[in-house]
């Protein structure tokens, strides 16, 4: 059985960024398939009663100033340097995540290697719609027509949906994976994670 990795997905958490690379590389050493499935992380945090950490963290002392150092480490580790913190961080990213859910799994791959880096290395805007369009062009896709579709009632639910089932599966925030290498799927939250997701598929 193929061995799949599905990565609970959405553009506005800077931890997608850095685990979707890494993901990329564990899954070809060990001939996984991607999944990518994409949901609304505010939605998301509404419905768990999560919440962003720099704003969860946010009265304890010194945390996130813990936290920027472990990502400059992580960055360092991975060589990860095209890496800028988008201007408008934290952005409504639900026009992205609807571009998403209106195409399939192979063009979401497309999607993301083109995105992220722009959003995420170029700083583009990812809630102008003027912004985004070249870049969904340069990728190959009609970005006037697929921005259209970001406003069908049958791809808003989509996203919707994707969100209420990914918190009743116990998904609580970004980057959650599931990983099935043929006797069902574990769950796994965070890139510090990767490590084990690495491990799982090597056992399996």
């Amino acid at each position: 059985m193929t061995k799949t990795i599905e990565l609970i997905f959405d553009f506005v958490s800077p931890n997608a960024y850095f685990a979707y690379y890494l993901l990329k590389d564990i899954a070809a050493k060990h001939e996984a398939s991607i999944e990518i499935t994409p949901v609304f992380l505010a939605g998301m945090h509404k419905l768990t009663g999560n919440a962003p950490p720099f704003i969860r963290d946010g009265e304890v002392k010194g945390k996130n100033e813990y936290a920027m150092l472990e990502m400059t480490r992580f960055i360092a580790k991975h060589g990860m340097t095209k890496w800028k913190m988008n201007p408008k961080f934290p952005f409504n990213s639900v026009t992205l995540q609807r571009v998403l859910c209106a195409v399939g799994n192979e063009e979401r791959i497309t999607l993301l290697d083109s995105l992220l880096p722009a959003i995420w290395e170029d700083g583009v805007d990812a809630t102008d719609a003027a912004a985004i369009a070249p870049v969904l062009a340069k990728a190959g896709f009609d970005a006037a027509n697929l921005l259209a579709k970001t406003q069908a009632p049958s791809v808003k639910q989509i996203l919707m949906d994707n969100t209420d089932k990914a918190v009743e599966r116990g998904a609580f925030g970004i980057p959650t994976f599931y990983v099935d290498t043929g006797e069902g799927a574990e769950m796994f939250f965070g890139k510090e994670r990767l490590g084990q997701i690495d491990d799982l598929l090597a056992q399996g």
